[in-house]
């Protein structure tokens, strides 16, 4: 529980420390007119009040990542807790904050353009690709996972089964999705979404009280952290690092942070929108995987002692392994593995009738709302890219309908695929954007290197899992590891010797006296 109460602490304190650090980095000028009013369409650019705009970016970047990806990952150990606070603090919430503000500085340019300005045609051409099917598969992975869940829900019911009820729900999802893809911002997404993302917190927070007041253990950092606790025996680096990607870094946020960044009405609330919400992602995070070991080991174990805990080890007889592995045993408890029976499980063990309604609306509401925004990302991407204006409906149904016949089609493979090569693309294209990040800074005169060292570090992570996976060429642990590395001082090397080529920017290129942002 220490252990736990420290991360949390950390977690806040990153915000506001290192936060303010990244923050002054980047130079923020709260008198620039920000693209929400320049350029206000009543579509895609549209002011928001800052707390409807941190609400939408948080459940943007949430969804179910930060429970199912916590959850999964705490099976490695007290390594998690590391991951989950450096990752965040250091990486995640840095990535989330430069991609949110250098798109406003680009008028709200989406993940590809970012990219092309700093890195080139050929660059901005491989991430149109890497972002859209990234987006395609986030959307048809949370169509389907919501769907399931739905049909698991009323199965039955009209003498209809459950694979008939699934195809009827992936129809009614799809048309949601399609709504919110098409009508402007502040329709459904602006109205829903907080809505959404207030249910989701308060979720976290019930679940937060259930770890102080239930029964279980949960591993303290003294406990063997960098020795792997998992069931399957899988290595800690950098098998954990995608594993739980929402909840550190993830290259999804990028595609979804310049929505926000054409409704952020001043810089100064970029930090709070951009940075602070992959921390309170990062604090959900946090609570989920103490409260997956927790309610495993108080169901396998619960008189377990601390001191008979923290004597055993993976690989070796003892109570430590029971907690992991009875979590293992929850997790596949239908024959495969299901994160949402055990996030149900524990609300309603934990909180009652309340917790299993903020339980559907957490792995039900938040898949559907990270899918729609996925293709509403997609449908901008393809309209910077074609130059095509969206202001009309005809416009976006001609880009948006093709997206989602894709998608349709894509429901029929196996849903394990399908994650599998979303968890890989998603870190590969946070990575991507750190090292566009770092260029930004350098050519604008700014410290780079809170962009430039997480870049290296993802490279040597999204390389040699890649390499080792079984997804991937299922090649050994150390040799793949070993390839990663010399990549990753391959990039840094390059960075560092043409670093010196890049055309310089100014510093500062304000709006003429009188355009003004407002200051609210």
């Amino acid at each position: 529980m220490y252990t736990f109460i420290i991360a949390i602490i950390a977690l806040i304190l990153g915000f506001f420390l290192y936060g303010t650090f990244v923050e002054r980095t980047f130079g923020i000028e709260a008198a620039r007119e920000t693209p929400a009013y320049r350029l206000k369409d009543g579509v895609d650019y549209i002011p928001m009040p800052t707390w409807r705009v941190y609400l939408i970016q948080f459940l943007n970047i949430a969804g179910t990542g930060p429970i199912f990806g916590a959850i999964m990952g705490i099976l490695f150990g007290p390594a998690a807790y590391l991951w989950i606070v450096f990752g965040c603090i250091f990486m995640g919430a840095v990535h989330d904050y430069l991609c949110g503000m250098i798109s406003l500085r680009q008028d709200g340019a989406s993940l590809p353009e970012m990219v092309g300005n700093e890195l080139g045609g050929t660059a901005r051409l491989g991430m149109r690709v890497l972002s859209l099917v990234l987006l395609v598969l986030v959307g048809t992975v949370f169509v389907t996972t919501a769907a399931g869940l739905l049909a698991a829900m009323t199965s039955g019911a009209w003498s209809l089964d459950n694979a008939t009820w699934k195809w009827i729900w992936i129809g009614l999802v799809f048309l949601y999705c399609v709504l919110a893809t098409l009508l402007p911002i502040d329709t459904l997404i602006g109205r829903l979404y907080p809505i959404f993302g207030a249910a989701l917190l308060i979720m976290a927070v019930g679940v937060g009280i259930g770890l102080f007041t239930q029964n279980g253990w949960m591993p303290e950092i003294t406990n063997h952290p960098f020795t792997s606790h998992h069931p399957k025996g899988l290595p800690i680096f950098p098998f954990l690092c995608i594993t739980i990607a929402c909840g550190a870094i993830s290259g999804f946020h990028a595609t979804q942070s310049p929505l926000m960044s054409r409704c952020i009405q001043n810089e100064r609330r970029g930090r709070l929108v951009f940075y602070g919400a992959m921390i309170t992602e990062g604090i959900v995070a946090m609570i989920w995987a103490a409260a997956a070991i927790k309610f495993a080991a108080g169901a396998a174990v619960p008189n377990l002692s601390a001191e008979i805990i923290a004597g055993g080890q993976h690989g070796a007889p003892g109570p430590l392994r029971e907690p992991f592995h009875a979590l293992n045993a929850l997790l596949n408890a239908g024959g495969s593995t299901n994160p949402a029976f055990l996030v149900n499980l524990i609300c309603r063990t934990w909180m009652g009738r309340i917790g299993a309604l903020l339980a559907v609306l957490g792995v039900v509401a938040a898949p559907i709302t990270s899918g729609d925004t996925a293709y509403r990302s997609a449908r901008l991407i393809v309209a910077d890219f074609l130059h095509l204006n969206q202001k009309k409906i005809a416009n976006r149904l001609l880009l948006a309908l093709p997206l989602f016949a894709i998608s349709a089609a894509l429901v029929f493979v196996d849903f394990d695929v399908l994650w599998r090569y979303f968890a890989w693309t998603n870190q590969t294209l946070a990575t991507c954007f750190l090292w566009t990040a770092a260029v930004w800074l350098h050519r604008h005169g700014r410290n780079a290197w809170i962009a430039f060292l997480p870049a290296v570090f993802m490279t040597v992570v999204v390389t040699s899992y890649i390499l080792a996976a079984p997804e991937g060429f299922s090649l050994p642990h150390t040799p793949s590891l070993i390839a990663g590395i010399v990549l990753a001082i391959c990039l840094a090397i390059w960075f560092l010797r043409f670093s010196r080529t890049f055309k310089k920017e100014p510093l500062s290129q304000l709006p003429p006296k009188g355009e003004e942002s407002p200051a609210n």
